[in-house]
């Protein structure tokens, strides 16, 4: 979802986006249902089994949609959330002539900043770098503690503590699945091209080569691929997994730097008519950045599942390899002491 209206002024502020051009959806749901197909089909064997049942999939699958069905929940939500799923790149690589997509601030708070010195706005240039950061952040947390009471679990004697230990653990796997989804939508929405760009419905700017001006972000992204893209297609796509050995800013800042570059060649597509009907062009290029949206989502989960056994839990805080390794029980933490 790009820039959407609150319910309290949803009519007028539907029609002032209609006017300005500005888009209203990400991926439409099947989009974001076959990137979350894919990915979770090919997660490997050292994640969780539970994440790999078709029961998890299937909840991942329908969830990574949530972020756009939030929409129009009320004026405070959506304005702190419609920014999140997309960055107005501009063809110098500055969002709205401020930070660079090489160099962002560390936080949104020093982003924001940065966008006010540059006469801008987060929320209307966007924040999807923050979204997806956040997103890894707390999915890998999710899985720190899902580790610690996993192996708190399987040492406890007690059998008061163990139930409790193992109820926390499935409410933690429930828990997991549905962030996992948030995450699995914003990176998502970072393989479109027309999400990564100042030119989002449009070109905008200098038009040396002619591109469109009209709007052309949501019949792509939404009827040309339900009409034309399978799962199958999708998944025969998939790139193998690629290790940053990075911290999860610089990953993102490359992921989007990517997609970003298939601005021009989705602009000079669709100049061709390569995205009318059922054309093999526009087929073809749509299924190959729906499965970097996949490929990225399935990389980043692992690397989420990997990031989380260096992490520490609970209050006083205890760490997941001290646990792992048998060294403390963890319970009191867990459970948390106050």
């Amino acid at each position: 979802m790009g820039r959407g209206a609150s319910n309290v002024t949803g009519l007028l502020a539907a029609g002032a986006v209609a006017l300005s051009g500005g888009p209203a959806w990400a991926w439409g749901a099947t989009g974001h249902r076959l990137i979350g197909q894919a990915a979770m089909a090919a997660l490997p064997v050292e994640l969780p089994a539970f994440l790999r049942t078709p029961q998890a999939s299937a909840a991942v699958i329908e969830l990574s949609r949530e972020p756009d069905r939030w929409r129009d929940s009320g004026r405070v939500h959506d304005s702190d959330r419609d920014g999140a799923h997309f960055l107005d790149l501009g063809p110098d690589g500055r969002v709205a002539g401020g930070p660079t997509l090489a160099a962002l601030p560390p936080t949104r708070v020093a982003y924001a900043a940065a966008l006010r010195a540059a006469g801008a706005d987060e929320i209307a240039e966007g924040y999807l770098p923050y979204a997806i950061v956040d997103g890894f952040q707390q999915l890998a947390k999710d899985f720190a503690y899902w580790r610690a009471l996993k192996s708190a679990e399987a040492r406890q004697a007690d059998p008061e503590k163990r139930a409790w230990l193992q109820a926390d653990r499935l409410r933690r796997e429930g828990l997991l699945v549905r962030d996992l989804a948030v995450l699995a939508h914003y990176v998502g929405d970072a393989s479109q091209p027309l999400h990564v760009t100042a030119s989002h419905d449009g070109w905008r700017g200098p038009n040396p080569q002619g591109f469109t001006t009209w709007r052309i972000h949501a019949p792509i992204e939404g009827a040309f691929v339900r009409a034309n893209l399978t799962a199958p297609m999708v998944q025969a796509r998939l790139s193998p997994y690629r290790a940053c050995a990075c911290v999860i800013e610089a990953r993102t800042a490359a992921y989007l730097a990517a997609t970003a570059s298939q601005v021009e060649p989705l602009y000079a597509l669709e100049k061709i008519g390569g995205f009318r009907g059922a054309d093999a062009r526009g087929v073809e290029f749509t299924a190959a950045r729906l499965a970097a949206g996949a490929s990225e989502l399935r990389d980043m989960i692992l690397d989420a599942w990997r990031a989380s056994g260096t992490m520490s839990v609970g209050y006083p805080v205890v760490s997941v390899a001290a646990i792992e390794a048998g060294e403390v029980d963890p319970y009191d933490s867990l459970y948390g002491l106050d």
